[in-house]
């Protein structure tokens, strides 16, 4: 949550300061009017050390900001030799040698964000194998969504930046416009976000150390058709194995995957659950979840957790598929049922 935060705030500073700069504040203060903090040069690292905390995977990554901070002093301190340097000149003069010292600066502030940026993004499309655990709590689509608003923002800061070299950096600042407001927009998206799915993440966590499974076994089995006690025994280790593992806690759990761990046909284990069931596999397995669901939406001890961290713990993959399949379970959402039953349960 700290990069978070950090990375909100190096944009918003990155913001204010252009903003004081237009507004010319401190135009009597030559050095507060010629010392500026390039914030921009630390979104992309701060972004990045988020994203390697998140994905828990710190150990094995590079120490990006331990490079980056130096360098960023660096820069600072190069910027206050220039101006002491160049104090004396004519203020015109110096507003022009500024501004193409600030566009060199930037160039060598875009390449190195945009180096970090496609690092990160390598870390999580390419990688996958060095974090499964963050995986098993999150599908990682909104840090996607992230990285498709970071390319519109690196292409408006290359367009902003190529009209200030065209225009021999004379009113440069304009073509920022819609960098700015494409930036404040990424504010209030990072700091909703980050808010709702590292609060999902931790309620999560939380829930999965805490929970214990209580569910009955379905036996649906008929007098017209004899059992099979071969067929009998399978899926009575298919519901044992599915309670004990807690797998269908898992979004991605398959045929496949329980036919390899019960060493069955893919197709017979298939059929095995449609017999005594009555249900195809992904029902059977919401039954489950559902079941699972229900008990954590009435149970005291979760009444502070939100009802899409509780279905996402018992096993799906979006807020959408967990209401769908309970209201087609239950014709209720799950709003309604904890709201009815909680009512029926106090007359």
């Amino acid at each position: 949550m700290q990069y978070i935060n950090l990375l909100v705030l190096v944009i918003s500073l990155n913001n204010i300061q252009s903003w004081v700069l237009i507004k010319s504040f401190f135009k009597e203060y030559f050095f507060l009017d010629y010392i500026h903090i390039p914030w921009h040069f630390l979104i992309a690292p701060f972004f990045y050390m988020f994203l390697i905390n998140y994905l828990e995977i710190v150990n094995s990554s590079k120490k990006i900001l331990k490079i980056i901070l130096p360098i960023f002093i660096g820069i600072i301190t190069i910027r206050i030799g220039f101006v002491y340097f160049y104090s004396d000149i004519n203020s015109s003069d110096i507003a022009y040698l500024f501004e193409k010292y600030t566009s060199i600066e930037e160039i060598f502030s875009l390449f190195v964000s945009l180096t970090i940026f496609a690092y990160s993004f390598q870390i999580l499309s390419k990688k996958e194998n060095l974090f499964t655990k963050i995986l098993s709590f999150d599908n990682l689509k909104w840090i996607y969504t992230f990285f498709k608003l970071g390319l519109f923002t690196y292409i408006f800061w290359i367009i902003a930046l190529a009209i200030s070299v065209a225009l021999d950096f004379k009113e440069f600042i304009y073509s920022y416009y819609p960098l700015r407001v494409l930036t404040t927009i990424l504010i209030y998206w990072i700091g909703y976000q980050s808010i709702i799915q590292l609060r999902l993440l931790k309620e999560r966590k939380d829930l999965r150390n805490q929970l214990t499974i209580s569910s009955t076994k379905i036996d649906k089995t008929t007098d017209e058709e004899p059992i099979d006690a071969q067929k009998k025994d399978i899926f009575n280790k298919i519901e044992t194995l599915i309670i004990a593992e807690k797998l269908f806690t898992e979004p991605k759990l398959t045929v496949d995957f329980l036919a390899t761990a019960l060493d069955v046909n893919a197709l017979k284990l298939t059929s095995i659950i449609k017999q005594f069931s009555d249900k195809n596999f992904n029902d059977f397995i919401n039954e489950f979840r559902i079941t699972f669901a229900k008990e954590l939406l009435l149970d005291e001890a979760y009444k502070n957790y939100t009802i899409t961290s509780i279905g996402l713990e018992s096993g799906f993959n979006s807020k959408s598929s967990f209401y769908a399949t309970f209201k087609k379970h239950t014709n209720l959402t799950p709003t309604e049922y904890q709201k009815l039953m909680i009512k029926y349960l106090k007359i």
